[in-house]
């Protein structure tokens, strides 16, 4: 007798994490159907096995309907991995309204529709965390005591605590440092300032990243889904850190740019692009990548994280390490500037 195929329902499957999360559930054999919103693009989405489920976050009840129309034949979804969020607004009440309340609307419909999954996987952030130790570098754990800094942590936070409280709702949270790979933007900009030989850093104390290469992260969401968590906060990134010049001399090799000129930035003049450019993002209602929320992002020394939780509970091993990571980015972000510059000349 041929097992059911496991379904998983992938909200936010549209941005640049949803299309891995949705291409790997594939991969895994899983029934997927993808949550978009009506404007959404599908260009990363073209799979014909993916079926499909077209949410308006803002009506509860258009919710229940296309969550009833589309739901599997068992009545209900295995897993939910709710990757919907925004990590950049022009208006800052938007990271409350997307990151906070969408969530608490869709689990509310769940409940009450009797659609609540085997496990729900939340997309959450490191930065939920806050401001870390800046003096001896302590690694981000299980242990540290969330204290946010920035409009979209607190967005995070507010979301984990309503799951935190919400009974005996099957919730898992994933915590992700600096997520990159092809497609996504905020890392595209800084390969595409190194390759034209500048890179550009903040602040001049000693700073230590830390980074998930898309793959290892959708790979670690199945296996905490069928390991069968529960009620746990994962921190999840590769389990080392790196410098910015461990980055840029990375960076710079995978793009074959022998000479590289670093300019370190002082903070009071990144505080003030960023103001401007988040005033600019609100009188063009376009949000800015710049913004006074970046900007603490980007002034926080420390990030540093452990990951020892993840590797015990569901044997999370990274397989990307930056530079690999860096080699598969890099060799995307070459072949997309390649494609341009064939379609200009056409």
């Amino acid at each position: 007798m041929e097992e059911k195929k496991k379904s998983v329902l992938v909200v936010g499957a549209g941005g640049f994490i949803g299309g891995f999360i949705a291409a790997e559930g594939l991969r895994r054999g899983y029934d997927v159907t993808a949550a978009v919103r009506e404007s959404t693009s599908r260009r990363y989405l073209g799979d014909e096995r993916l079926k499909f489920a077209v949410l308006d976050y803002d009506d509860a009840d258009a919710l229940d309907r296309e969550l009833h129309r589309c739901r599997p034949e068992s009545g209900r979804w295995d897993y939910i991995i709710y990757n919907l969020g925004a990590t950049k607004c022009a208006n800052f009440a938007d990271f409350n309204r997307i990151n906070y309340e969408y969530l608490r609307t869709f689990v509310r419909v769940l409940q009450d529709a009797d659609l609540v999954p085997e496990r729900f996987l939340y997309m959450s952030s490191l930065s939920a965390l806050g401001v870390g130790d800046e003096k001896d570098y302590t690694p981000f754990d299980s242990r540290s005591i969330p204290n946010p800094n920035t409009r979209y942590g607190l967005s995070k936070i507010k979301a984990e605590t309503f799951l935190d409280l919400s009974g005996d709702f099957p919730w898992v949270i994933f915590r992700p440092t600096g997520v990159y790979g092809p497609r996504e933007k905020d890392y595209l900009m800084m390969i595409e300032c190194i390759d034209g030989h500048f890179d550009f850093g903040v602040g001049y104390r000693k700073q230590m990243l830390t980074f998930i290469y898309v793959d290892d992260l959708v790979c670690a969401m199945y296996d905490a889904l069928a390991a069968g968590v529960l009620h746990k906060k994962y921190i999840i990134s590769e389990d080392r850190s790196y410098t910015q010049k461990e980055f840029r001399e990375i960076v710079a090799r995978k793009l074959g740019r022998k000479f590289v000129v670093p300019v370190r930035l002082p903070m009071w003049a990144v505080y003030a692009a960023s103001v401007v450019a988040e005033k600019w993002g609100v009188l063009t209602l376009k949000p800015s990548t710049l913004n006074r929320d970046k900007f603490k992002i980007m002034r926080q020394r420390n990030w540093n994280c452990s990951v020892e939780d993840a590797k015990r509970d569901f044997g999370f091993s990274p397989k990307f390490s930056l530079e690999r990571g860096v080699e598969e980015t890099v060799k995307a972000y070459l072949a997309e500037k390649e494609r341009k510059k064939t379609a200009k000349k056409k």
